[in-house]
């Protein structure tokens, strides 16, 4: 994928950076493999607003993915790679041979007219799902089960992969983005290859109003509301930037920096090879 720049003729164009969209091949989804997304504007079922900065935007439909990848040792081709609005990989469309269609995340070297397959006697080849025992040492892949059966959860956005370091006990040592190591099954089934997209973390909007677009609205600062609204509010000019009288923090009075979100026994810290890199 690509970046496009623009000419600054305007000030929206000065920093603008957006996606080429080249690797697309199909415009409109497969109807049967669409719902339709009801949007919440950032409320929940009693009405009250559990996530800010939500609301508006262009309607979005939700594609179905087979994170499962359910169809075993069966042959598919790849008809499609298509756009998702609702997640910042790329989509591919699968037809098995049987004529089912389905959505998996498209990796890097995913092309229209390629083949794929699921299941233990696959091939290690870009696309193909397999479990973490058939997988070559120091591969990388993406979309990793967590618990057999359960569908792929590690490395789904833009750009992520896995790299697979060692198997020892019946356990697969993965090397995850954030520096983790962690033992997963080597039962779980995983996708060879880095999800596709790379480029999306360099594209800049540019205007707030594409942030509107996508449904985000605009953000207020704490330090500038009065102190009835926030804990960093008041005082006579800039008095509340944090790291000194008093911490930056939200408006419910939690530490935005440092605090330790993770509970303390948890029971997936016995999977915890090594903690992720401590940031400098």
């Amino acid at each position: 994928m690509a970046l496009k720049t623009f000419r600054p003729f305007t000030p929206a164009n000065r920093f603008k950076a957006l996606p080429s969209f080249d690797e697309i091949t199909k415009s409109k989804p497969e109807k049967s493999l669409v719902v339709t997304r009801k949007k919440t504007g950032g409320r929940n079922n009693n009405g009250r607003i559990t996530c800010r900065h939500v609301g508006g935007g262009n309607k979005q439909k939700h594609r179905i993915v087979d994170f499962k990848r359910s169809k075993r040792a069966v042959v598919a081709d790849v008809v499609a790679i298509e756009y998702d609005p609702l997640r910042s990989a790329r989509l591919a469309l699968l037809t098995y041979a049987d004529g089912v269609k389905a959505y998996i995340l498209a990796p890097v070297g995913l092309v229209v007219g390629m083949k794929v397959v699921a299941g233990a006697e696959a091939d290690p080849q870009v696309g193909n799902a397999l479990p973490l025992s058939r997988v070559p040492l120091g591969s990388a892949v993406h979309c990793v089960e967590l618990i057999p059966g359960r569908g792929g959860q590690l490395a789904r956005s833009a750009g992520q992969l896995v790299v697979l370091s060692n198997r020892e006990k019946g356990y697969a040592l993965l090397k995850l983005p954030s520096g983790e190591i962690r033992r997963v099954h080597e039962d779980c089934y995983a996708t060879m290859g880095q999800v596709g997209n790379v480029d999306h973390m360099n594209v800049s909007s540019g205007k707030a109003g594409r942030s509107r677009w996508q449904g985000v609205r605009p953000t207020v600062r704490g330090m500038v509301m009065n102190p009835v609204d926030h804990p960093n509010g008041g005082g006579q000019g800039k008095s509340k930037g944090g790291g000194g009288r008093q911490h930056l923090c939200s408006p419910w009075g939690q530490l935005a920096r440092g605090f330790k979100t993770r509970r303390k026994h948890k029971g997936s810290d016995r999977f915890i090879v090594e903690r992720r890199k401590a940031r400098k």
